[in-house]
């Protein structure tokens, strides 16, 4: 990984990523990585590598055991993540970032005491459940409802592509509570994961393997009202509270992943002969590396400078879509020519080019779309 320090990061921040690629180097070699996508297996060890060493309460406050870390040290930890294999960043996201943040940030009191440490300890994993069939970017069209009943609510309705839920001991699962009144009306709930009502299915996908996207099917769940997560119709203001810290991360998964494939590929272009001499000395194969360690410094950029703003008190919306958008899309099109500079042996399953091109295609549409992120960016400039 590039490691020169051109952005100010503190000593403390250079070493969270150089702790965590050597934990990460260790636990998971390339090996490992292979071995679990093609089996479509979530990363356990790794994972609970990085709760025994501490980093699952990076950024959440003392308060609830936390370290108190700020949003940039989180971007470092996320990147450094990201550049050892995004399956590890994703993982960690979902839980910790995701669905985490809404526990830490909006939970009651009770819930909070209990389910932090284990969030903390890597005992507890938790889902998202905000997309169904019917509501992708329309998020508030969503028709799962939650009904009172007592001190309960009872939940019926779907979800889909909800990441990581076939490993989730709990779901923060995103309802209607005023049907018909748009964003008005929803509320979100904890539920268990694996109590009667709740069904789960891993779906076959392009990528992310080791993460897996599911369907959540809930049929007359009940779940106490005191799990309700923020009031009751508040959740669209709960989703938006957590919605810059989501895209921040997502940038980060992007940006150390593009750094993974420009390096991972510079490698093979040292290494690889044709008429006699290394790839990367033809001028149209360094042209190409131009462009991608432009587009590898210009994600670094965009999320270094969108985490102080945060850091800063910001309400950085406009900046937060765009790093989400930079760094997806450069890093789906950085993995796309580092294949074509592999050729035919980047479209085997010999190197890991395919697999990093398979992953990265996720990045412009989940959490938001790109076309979604450019209507948000276009509506804050007024247009």
């Amino acid at each position: 990984m590039q490691t020169t320090n051109f952005f100010g990061l503190s000593e403390e921040q250079m070493m969270i990523r150089e702790n965590v690629l050597e934990l990460l180097e260790r636990v998971m070699p390339r090996e490992k990585i292979k071995e679990l996508d093609k089996a479509g297996e979530f990363p356990f060890e790794a994972y609970q590598a990085l709760a025994d060493a501490g980093w699952m309460g990076l950024a959440y406050p003392e308060e609830f055991g936390g370290a108190g870390g700020s949003n940039k040290d989180l971007a470092v930890l996320i990147e450094a993540m990201a550049y050892h294999y995004g399956g590890i960043a994703t993982a960690y996201n979902t839980t910790i970032v995701y669905a985490g943040m809404h526990i830490c940030r909006h939970a009651s009191k009770e819930v909070r005491e209990e389910l932090m440490p284990k969030i903390i300890d890597g005992s507890a994993k938790l889902a998202l459940g905000l997309t169904e069939p019917g509501a992708g970017s329309d998020a508030a069209s969503i028709q799962t409802k939650a009904v009172r009943d007592g001190d309960e609510f009872v939940i019926n309705g779907q979800k889909l592509y909800t990441t990581c839920a076939h490993v989730a001991d709990y779901l923060i699962v995103v309802t209607k509570t005023r049907p018909g009144s748009g964003h008005k009306g929803m509320t979100i709930f904890l539920v268990d994961a694996k109590q009667p009502g709740v069904t789960i299915r891993p779906l076959d996908m392009l990528g992310r393997h080791t993460t897996h996207a599911n369907e959540v099917f809930l049929d007359n769940v009940r779940t106490p009202a005191s799990w309700m997560i923020g009031e009751e119709n508040e959740g669209w203001k709960n989703l938006m509270d957590c919605l810059n810290v989501e895209r921040m991360c997502i940038a980060a998964v992007g940006a150390g992943n593009t750094f993974k494939i420009l390096d991972y590929t510079l490698d093979y272009a040292k290494q690889r002969e044709q008429f006699g001499r290394s790839i990367g000395k033809f001028q149209v194969i360094q042209h190409k590396f131009a462009d991608m360690r432009m587009k590898a410094e210009t994600n670094r950029l965009f999320l270094y400078r969108v985490a102080d703003l945060l850091d800063n008190g910001q309400n950085a919306v406009m900046e937060t879509s765009m790093a989400k958008v930079v760094a997806t899309e450069n890093n789906f099109e950085v993995a796309n020519m580092g294949l074509q500079i592999f050729g035919g042996a980047g479209y085997t399953t010999a190197y890991d080019i395919e697999m990093m091109l398979r992953d990265a295609r996720i990045g412009p549409i989940g959490a938001g779309t790109s076309e979604i992120q450019r209507n948000i960016i276009a509506k804050l400039m007024e247009l």
